[in-house]
């Protein structure tokens, strides 16, 4: 594969997942599961892109808790807390953005690294041993 940079900070690392990064998977007391939500806003959140691809992502996240739970404010104080805290401008792991290094920002994605993307997720379901969320 022909190398996107010669810098592996401007390159897509591989994909990871953490189910809801600092927020539960699900409720320990209702046993609704959101996990499969957060790991979708993974997918998007480590590609990055734009702040409207980034805004759909989020609302998408917002809709599927509601949809799951039930609960719309459990879905709104997600979609608030994704929103709050997930600017590509921030120095953390579950930034927007985050297969990239800290430089990339709102940046739209170029066919070639869509292309890339998705083969890096192919490799990811593929070397999957154990899934990050139980199967709903």
């Amino acid at each position: 594969m022909i190398s996107m940079s010669c810098s592996s900070d401007n390159q897509l690392r591989p994909f990871t997942s953490d189910g809801c990064s600092l927020f539960p998977d699900s409720s320990p007391i209702s046993k609704d599961d959101w996990c499969s939500c957060c790991f979708e806003h993974d997918l998007a959140y480590w590609r990055g892109g734009t702040a409207e691809e980034r805004e759909a992502a989020d609302a998408v996240l917002m809709r599927c808790v509601a949809d799951k739970t039930g609960d719309e404010n459990l879905a709104r104080l997600m979609y608030e807390g994704v929103r709050a805290g997930g600017s590509p401008y921030f120095y953390n792991w579950y930034r927007w953005g985050y297969g990239w290094g800290f430089d990339r920002k709102y940046q739209a994605l170029t066919p070639d690294e869509t292309t890339h993307a998705d083969g890096l997720v192919e490799d990811y379901f593929e070397a999957l041993d154990t899934p990050v969320c139980r199967a709903d």
